[in-house]
């Protein structure tokens, strides 16, 4: 099968550190070259591919400070994928609804996974091109009302074997916050917790442009380097280290989480989570299993100390169950199958249609 997967520019392919979307399509990318499919990678640059790698920038854009209008890579990058949309069976777009509008312009089968939240804005877009392929990932970042035509939802799938397993946390404990520093992930609120608990919190991740006010005013002055450290943004490696070596992982979040690679990491390192129930944490988590869901504060801090009862080896079978990269590569092989077959059913019917009219 000739597939193009069509990357966010922002992140290299795979991101360094911080990029849950570029990470899912590296693995994605690559399981399918080794599955024997045809692939092109449509990314940054600098990205790295086991596929054919076609970039307009030669780095990601995050990297690039010349960068001031960064739609018109986007453009230019959407532009190249269409120009050359008979050369695929499937093109594969995870660029939200940048790509509907191109999409619509072509007879080629465009499948997208929404990685994002909807609002008020892109909902235009999307009632635009509703007809579309549609997978989530998870069922609960669907919105109904919009009546978009999913084919399914495919969870996001993780190389377990690349995430160290630790079978114990370290000591001295303390507990751990991993993403990006902003109010949707509720750092203010892990810190939180961690104090009304009297535990020691890692936090990482990155700090955005556009979060940096919440950071300078919210985070930065509880960090005391002693019970509160940032640690900056972690890279895979430091990652697999910081999570596995907690004795839980907070999950905190204010939003309705789209998915939330974080938790699946966590659990793949032996370390359970403890995260509000929001979003896709009802599907993420096995409560009283892998985890806690928790409606408040209070119920976090309530959950720190049931979790030494929770086995970190049942945490680690179950993301290689339900959150591997070979399952999800397998969930996204059945849509293109599914999506080339509807297209051969109709492209008889309308030849059989022609010939009797004839």
């Amino acid at each position: 099968m000739r597939i193009a997967q069509v990357a966010p520019l922002w992140e290299r392919v795979p991101p360094p550190a911080y990029g849950g979307i570029e990470l899912v399509v590296g693995l994605l990318t690559d399981e399918l070259v080794r599955r024997g499919h045809e692939v092109t990678l449509f990314a940054s640059g600098d990205s790295l591919s086991l596929a054919k790698l076609v970039s307009v920038h030669p780095r990601a854009l995050r990297l690039d400070s010349s960068v001031k209008e960064c739609s018109i890579y986007e453009m230019l990058q959407l532009a190249t994928v269409y120009e050359r949309a008979d050369e695929f069976d499937i093109i594969h777009s995870h660029m939200g609804c940048a790509s509907l509008p191109y999409a619509k312009l072509v007879t080629n089968a465009t499948v997208h996974t929404l990685h994002g939240i909807f609002t008020s804005d892109n909902e235009k877009m999307f009632q635009y091109a509703k007809n579309q392929p549609f997978v989530s990932i998870s069922d609960a970042q669907r919105e109904q009302r919009l009546e978009l035509n999913y084919l399914a939802t495919v969870y996001n799938g993780i190389d377990v074997s690349s995430y160290k397993f630790y079978p114990q946390p370290d000591e001295p404990p303390y507990l751990v916050f991993l993403g990006r520093i902003s109010p949707e992930k509720g750092t203010h609120l892990a810190i939180e917790i961690a104090k009304k608990a009297g535990w020691r919190l890692k936090i990482a991740g990155k700090v955005d442009v556009v979060d940096v006010e919440y950071y300078e005013k919210e985070i930065k002055p509880l960090i005391d380097g002693k019970q509160i450290e940032y640690l900056g943004e972690a890279n895979h490696t430091q990652k697999n280290a910081l999570m596995g070596g907690a004795v839980a992982t907070l999950f905190p979040i204010t939003w309705r989480e789209p998915f939330g690679l974080v938790m699946v990491e966590s659990m793949a390192s032996g370390t359970p989570v403890i995260a509000m129930k929001l979003g896709s944490t009802t599907e993420v988590i096995a409560d009283g299993k892998t985890g806690f869901l928790c409606n408040n504060i209070e119920e976090c801090v309530s959950a720190i100390a049931k979790v030494a009862e929770l086995n970190r080896y049942t945490c680690r079978e179950y993301v290689q169950n339900r959150f591997s990269l070979q399952a999800m590569t397998d969930g996204y092989e059945a849509v293109y199958q599914q999506i080339l077959q509807e297209k051969f059913a109709y492209n008889g019917h309308l030849r059989s249609t022609v010939s009797y009219a004839i």
